[in-house]
């Protein structure tokens, strides 16, 4: 009755949380990161409560502070869910997994529980004002978001995010059953965006794959059908797309898609991408290298036709394995 009780406490996360720390000193390649990314030396605490056993794999809720501090605090916790994979010998790759603009979290969960399925430990993480860190009372009669027509504080969600994945990144190097020389990056559109900015300043960042990414972000955020309204109280005040640039080029993953260059790299791109334009997709490939690239003749939202096929192609590019035997 005891193990019964102890294993559905387990699956219901009513099993004591694992608390700890981790303790991050800035290697010799820190100093090259940027500076609005870059990391100071920094202890911080960990919570991780085990939800869920699928066999193959784990599934833990994590939550860590924030290193950059917004003006909401709901918001300056960090909210992941960890699929470690169960059963694989020796120490495993790890993928921070990112998620969409619209914040489709099962469509991440998915391909994080693919990852987990294959060997490859999967984090997913919320990214600013996005699922718990949204606040609930903030000002205003709309909730903050993390894309909003306040340019400005949606590039400080971005940089935020970038920091936010970075910590993410070094608790999974802390993890005992993680290889650290293996870590990686994945997500899709957003989520894509914000992959391709870590896998280009971080240098612990080795392989990625970016699905439905690309850059030059003032010409993506000038013609999303979602961006309309920002549009118009936009040029409304006098601004031009040549302010929205300034505002957005330190953000843009081709300012610095070059860190890419020499990396295990894939991108899916949409031939006919209707919100990041083929020529935003061909420019962040070629900044980055021309890393392998494969283009679905799809457009942004009619992707989701070819996303079965792309999640299993970057699962084995990722490092994927044959599940092992069962028992």
């Amino acid at each position: 009755m005891f193990v019964a009780s102890l294993l559905l406490g387990t699956i219901l996360g009513l099993a004591p949380p694992e608390r700890g720390e981790v303790e991050f000193r800035p290697g010799p390649r820190e100093v090259e990161v940027p500076e609005r990314f870059r990391l100071e030396p920094a202890t911080f605490a960990f919570e991780r409560t085990l939800v869920y056993d699928a066999g193959r794999y784990t599934v833990s809720k994590l939550t860590f502070p924030s290193p950059i501090t917004s003006p909401d605090e709901a918001n300056n916790t960090v909210h992941a869910e960890f699929f470690d994979p169960v059963g694989f010998p020796g120490k495993r790759p790890a993928v921070v997994v990112l998620h969409i603009l619209g914040s489709d979290f099962p469509l991440s969960r998915y391909l994080a529980a693919r990852l987990a399925d294959r060997g490859v430990a999967a984090l997913f993480v919320k990214l600013p004002y996005y699922g718990e860190r949204r606040p609930l009372n903030g000002p205003g009669p709309v909730p903050r978001k993390f894309l909003s027509e306040d340019i400005e504080r949606t590039m400080n969600s971005m940089r935020q995010g970038v920091c936010d994945v970075r910590r993410a990144l070094r608790w999974l190097a802390s993890r005992p059953n993680i290889d650290p020389e293996r870590l990686g990056m994945t997500g899709i559109s957003l989520g894509g965006i914000v992959s391709s900015i870590v896998t280009s300043v971080d240098p612990d960042v080795q392989t990625a794959a970016l699905l439905l990414a690309g850059g030059d972000l003032a010409k993506v955020l000038w013609e999303m059908p979602e961006t309309a309204p920002f549009r118009e109280s936009w040029t409304a005040s006098g601004k031009t797309m040549a302010d929205l640039k300034a505002l957005t080029d330190p953000y843009d993953p081709l300012t610095y898609a070059r860190g890419m260059a020499g990396k295990k790299v894939l991108m899916i791109a949409g031939s006919v991408d209707e919100v990041i334009p083929p020529a935003s997709a061909q420019a962040l490939w070629e900044t980055a290298g021309k890393p392998e690239i494969l283009w679905y003749e799809c457009g942004h939202y009619s992707a989701a036709g070819y996303l079965l096929p792309g999640i299993r192609r970057a699962v084995e590019f990722l490092g994927g394995e044959p599940p092992p035997p069962s028992p």
